[in-house]
């Protein structure tokens, strides 16, 4: 019974097929004899090639196979692909344009050149007849391209780059002037300003200016500790510590009444500040006689104001900062119980290190870093990385690979992401300052796996950051 349904189901199967088989035999010759009519010599030639191949696979399909040849199989395979590749290497037969198609929008990015035009340097054609389009500029870019366009883009408003020094500076003189008759006192330093619009490197942004106000500290009064040896075990933190008491007992230094235990406290002066900023200087009459508006932020930690002029909008962060011991330490804390603590800048050193390096070889870091800032800038998920992180993985890398030059950026741009995302994988970048520094030991183990997915992803296609 089984063998009968199997013979039965074979004879159906090929009745079907055969008489499928038939109908196309018929609609291929009434194709082929109409063909020279309806498509001219080449399309007939097309279409009897493309004819030919599809009857010897509907052949080859049906005829019954060899039962005792084993390598039936894969020849019927290989002949099918070969056919298959007659009909897919076919010459196309131009299509005749039509008056209406001239209005249609162009799918390719690819623009076809126009005989007579010169030739295009990255080897694409285009066939006779096809309409003149413009060409982009922007096509078919290198990497080293790509990346000084970028840069050219992210050059600061000649307004900003003129304006915003000088108003900043002078909001900076009117604040020293104020501290000076409320707390004549505290004996600050000179103020000055700092940033990258001001200190000579490539600037990516003028919006933001810090404001430093020199505390001023007797060196015989205090004596610096370092945060390896306090509870935090950081040694980018310090502690200032007033000594000698039995001889100089509180009071003799102007700074003894921001004291916590024995620690100048840099959370109790900065919550000084703050209230003077906040409710005793007169910002709006200074405002108005520098010609802008200004604002003390009150719910930030830092100490901060925003400045809005009709034509630039500024944000100003004031730090305390107390040089000792050849080290700048300024007032950030960082979040939690300790609040006497000081944190290592070391962004004087690495202005002064890129610019030396870059004077020695002509070399392109401040514009490799300049780049690097205004990507993690425009990427959320790298805000965090920008700044010194970056200039310190370009100065680790400029110990290790002394071309420089502008040819060389792509190459160095390159570099710098991998050496990224080698420090990202590790969890720890050492500062170029202080091997011990770990430049990381602020983030989130959450954060330093999304930056590193995403700068991961970009080593192959660098231009994705751009």
């Amino acid at each position: 019974m089984a063998a009968f349904w199997h013979q039965r189901g074979r004879r159906q199967e090929n009745g079907g097929l055969g008489s499928v088989i038939d109908g196309l035999g018929s609609v291929f010759d009434v194709l082929l004899a109409n063909a020279r009519l309806v498509l001219g010599v080449s399309g007939a030639a097309v279409l009897a090639i493309a004819t030919l191949a599809v009857k010897r696979l509907i052949d080859r399909a049906t005829s019954p196979r060899d039962e005792g040849d084993p390598k039936a199989e894969q020849k019927s395979l290989e002949e099918s692909w070969q056919d298959l590749a007659l009909i897919k290497t076919t010459p196309k037969t131009p299509k005749k344009q039509r008056r209406e198609d001239l209005s249609e929008p162009l799918l390719s990015p690819a623009q076809p050149l126009v005989p007579g035009e010169a030739h295009d340097p990255t080897g694409c054609s285009a066939p006779l007849g096809a309409p003149q389009v413009k060409s982009s500029p922007l096509r078919c870019l290198t990497l080293q391209e790509k990346l000084l366009s970028h840069s050219s883009q992210l050059a600061v408003p000649e307004i900003q780059v003129s304006l915003i020094p000088q108003l900043a500076r002078s909001i900076c003189t009117q604040l020293q002037n104020f501290l000076r008759s409320k707390c004549p006192e505290l004996p600050f330093g000179r103020f000055f300003l700092s940033g990258a619009l001001l200190d000579g490197l490539e600037v990516l942004a003028a919006d933001n200016i810090h404001l430093m106000l020199p505390v001023v500290l007797d060196a015989g009064l205090w004596s610096l500790i370092s945060g390896e040896d306090t509870v935090v075990r950081n040694p980018q933190h310090w502690m200032i510590k007033r000594i000698d008491l039995g001889y100089f007992p509180r009071g003799c230094s102007p700074w003894d009444r921001f004291i916590v235990g024995r620690y100048l406290s840099s959370n109790v002066l900065n919550e000084t500040l703050h209230k003077l900023l906040v409710a005793s200087i007169n910002w709006p009459a200074i405002g108005g006689l520098l010609g802008c508006a200004i604002h003390p932020v009150v719910a930030s930690r830092e100490l901060k104001l925003e400045v809005k002029h009709d034509q630039v909008e500024l944000s100003i962060t004031l730090f305390p900062v107390v040089e000792m011991e050849d080290k700048v330490l300024l007032a950030v804390p960082p979040e939690g119980l300790v609040e006497n603590l000081w944190l290592e800048s070391f962004y004087r050193a690495e202005v002064s290190r890129v610019k030396e390096l870059d004077a020695g070889d002509s070399g392109a870091r401040q514009l490799c870093l300049r780049i690097l800032n205004g990507v993690c800038r425009s990427q959320p998920s790298l805000h965090k990385l920008g700044g010194s992180p970056v200039t310190h993985v370009i100065l680790h890398l400029s110990d290790a690979a002394s071309d420089w030059a502008e040819e060389s950026l792509a190459d160095r741009f390159q570099q710098v992401l991998e050496e990224l995302v080698a420090y990202l994988e590790k969890g720890v970048l050492p500062s170029y300052f202080n091997p011990k520094i770990n430049l990381f030991s602020g983030l989130l183990e959450e954060e330093i796996d999304e930056m590193g997915f995403v700068l991961y992803r970009a080593m192959s296609e660098p231009e994705v950051l751009l």
